[in-house]
């Protein structure tokens, strides 16, 4: 078994899991790297390109910890939208043909 997990139901993805809690870490370390390392390297100190480095490893990192997550979230907003957009077309066709 996975430390991350990858596969999700719709159910399961709108919860919180332990994922969301390392997506959270990684992204706040990611932001407060890039934005360091940025600063650093523009200055061109060599510890800059590191700590960028580090960012760029730990926004891709979060990426593919979250991203199956918000996926299923997406897919699952996407079909409830097409159901209601059809049910609204169906009303307005009863409408126009009162």
């Amino acid at each position: 078994m996975s430390f991350v997990r990858r596969e999700w139901s719709a159910a399961d993805a709108d919860d919180w899991h332990k994922e969301d809690w390392l997506a959270i870490l990684f992204s706040t370390v990611s932001y407060i790297t890039l934005l360091i390392g940025t600063a650093l390297s523009f200055l061109a100190m060599p510890i800059g390109y590191l700590i960028l480095g580090i960012g760029i490893v730990s926004g891709v990192i979060m990426m593919w910890i979250i991203d199956p997550k918000l996926k299923r979230i997406s897919h699952e907003y996407e079909k409830r939208q097409k159901d209601y957009l059809r049910q609204l077309e169906e009303i307005q066709k009863w409408e126009v043909e009162k």
